[in-house]
């Protein structure tokens, strides 16, 4: 792996200072009101809600794990990154309900959905499962890629990585995170699509790297015997994955709440669906290309995960290497930038403004600060777990999102499309989901000190996709079997919060947030998702 040299060095530390310029205008600004400091004011455009929905996904997991993906025979997986149909869900079916509820955050839409017991809940499952899933990745990737990139030991590289976010991500709060996430990705997939190009031109084209490799490595489709990804269970548990980070996680929906209103913040999560498509060809064809060079005889790496890094710093030219790897570290930067943010703001929201409900605005903005580094703490706690669970960062990632996610996408899209389920129902799901999916987690944790063939071992055993799609079902029969039970929800409590208790007024004001344009941008997204899902099969290739 080739060092970076001086021009490399110039181009990041100039990288940097354009960040902390922008970084530092935003911190002198009006910080001084929770709306301010977690939300930007709401006041943001549809290109900037974009942007930033694309840069708060473009993470550690692309950067680092969906490259190794590419190189270590993962590719059915790419169906992850196929979620823009999700992302247009966000904006075309969740977004109006969260806008006219006027919350900040997901955990508060339930409050008012249902009742203060679910608020609470959702919100210590969200933090932990920030915990286990983007704190700990991200800081993580970040020890891989800059100790690849730098030279230096992993574990100064994760924790320079933290410490230099946390600084921006503190001061200037949500603002500051929105405006530098753009600047992020547009410098990151300029520099990735270059490399791509390299890459495929290093290997010999698109027709040689199939060549070397095989055509069926790039089949995503692979049989319901298969031990690994069965298709069916791999469509189904990536969904309820992806309903529940697009559609309710505090991270992603919270850059739609930035908007100034329900027509820039639709059309963000339209241009943040086009965005999402450009990670196949930005990160996962780039590991392929880096597998067929390592065929080929013409690159060396130890781990799929290096896949990226190595590649990057072989084939880009001095300068232009030092800006992608500025890019890759702002990258990861971003997305721990954005579940720091996110973080705080389910801390002092949801938690802290509950227990201490009189203090004053500045108050809980200094909470939401401190909040930031204990949830950095525990990440790095839980970095020598990852390891345990899976040898690809990224399945990681989903692997334990599948155990996450099943009980929180429930109660969301039952509470906007089920008038009848109620509180107890909600919180039988979210508390018993939890419990459910906590267990199969440790479960997998210690599974080598059980006995082969016994209970434990075997239920420890169960593929997570198998297990996941199960685990969503039985959620939902949780959710509808216990609210039979209890009474409905009055009419008065439902108002605006499900598709059947939407005025008249209502779906008059939505109508108008939209055009003709709108339709047909996520009619092609639609279309271009599609075309992909066929094209990633032996039967095209």
């Amino acid at each position: 792996m080739k060092s970076l040299d001086t021009l490399d060095w110039v181009v990041i530390a100039a990288y940097f200072l354009v960040l902390l310029g922008v970084a530092w205008w935003v911190i002198l600004q009006k910080q001084k009101n929770t709306e301010d400091y977690f939300l930007a004011g709401r006041n943001i455009g549809w290109f900037m809600v974009g942007a930033s929905i694309f840069a708060s996904n473009i993470g550690s997991e692309h950067v680092v794990g969906l490259a190794g993906n590419g190189a270590g025979d993962k590719m059915p997986l790419l169906i992850y990154e196929l979620h823009a149909w999700l992302v247009l869900m966000l904006g075309w079916v969740f977004l109006p309900f969260y806008a006219r509820s006027g919350v900040f955050t997901m955990p508060e839409f339930l409050e008012k959905r249902f009742d203060a017991r679910s608020r609470w809940v959702l919100s210590v499952v969200s933090l932990i499962a920030y915990i286990l899933t983007k704190v700990s990745v991200t800081i993580y990737a970040g020890g891989v890629v800059v100790s690849a990139l730098l030279g230096i030991p992993f574990w100064i590289g994760a924790v320079a990585t933290v410490v230099l976010t946390g600084i921006y991500t503190v001061l200037g709060g949500m603002r500051a995170v929105v405006y530098t996430e753009t600047i992020q990705a547009v410098v990151l997939v300029l520099g990735a699509g270059i490399l791509t190009v390299l890459g495929l031109d290093a290997v010999g084209g698109w027709g040689e790297l199939k060549a070397t490799i095989g055509p069926d490595y790039f089949n995503m489709w692979r049989p319901n015997s298969d031990p690994d990804y069965p298709w069916l269970p791999l469509f189904i548990t990536s969904t309820v994955v992806g309903v529940w980070y697009w559609c309710t996680d505090q991270v992603i929906v919270q850059r739609v709440l930035t908007a100034r209103n329900i027509k820039e913040g639709r059309r963000g999560s339209i241009f943040g669906a086009l965005l999402k498509l450009m990670p196949v060809f930005l990160f996962l064809i780039p590991g392929v290309v880096a597998l067929g060079l390592k065929m080929q005889g013409k690159l060396d790496w130890d781990s799929p995960d290096q896949a990226f890094p190595v590649l990057m710093s072989n084939l880009m030219p001095s300068g232009l290497r030092g800006l992608v790897a500025a890019g890759l570290l702002a990258a990861l930067m971003s997305s721990l930038a954005s579940v720091f943010n996110s973080c705080s703001t389910l801390f002092t929201l949801d938690i802290y403004k509950k227990l201490k409900p009189n203090k004053p605005e500045a108050e809980l903005v200094k909470t939401g600060r401190i909040a930031t580094f204990f949830v950095v703490g525990l990440g790095l706690l839980w970095i020598p777990i990852i390891t345990k669970l899976s040898d690809g960062l990224y399945e990681y990632l989903q692997n334990v999102q599948a155990y996450i996610s099943p009980p929180i996408a429930a109660v969301f899209l039952l509470g906007i499309f089920y008038k009848r389920i109620n509180s107890n129902g909600a919180i039988a799901t979210l508390v018993g989901g939890f419990i459910i999916g906590f267990l199969k987690l440790t479960l997998e944790i210690v599974q080598s000190s059980f006995a082969e063939g016994s209970f434990l071992f075997n239920l420890a055993d169960i593929n997570w996709l198998v297990f996941g799609a199960y685990f969503f079902a039985l959620c939902i029969a949780i959710a509808v079997i216990v609210s039979m039970f209890y009474p409905a929800p009055s009419q008065a409590q439902l108002a605006g919060l499900t598709f059947g208790s939407i005025t008249k007024e209502q779906k008059e004001t939505n109508k108008s947030s939209y055009n003709i344009w709108d339709i047909i941008a996520s009619v092609v997204v639609v279309i271009i998702v599609i075309y992909i899902m066929i094209s990633f099969s032996t039967l095209s290739l």
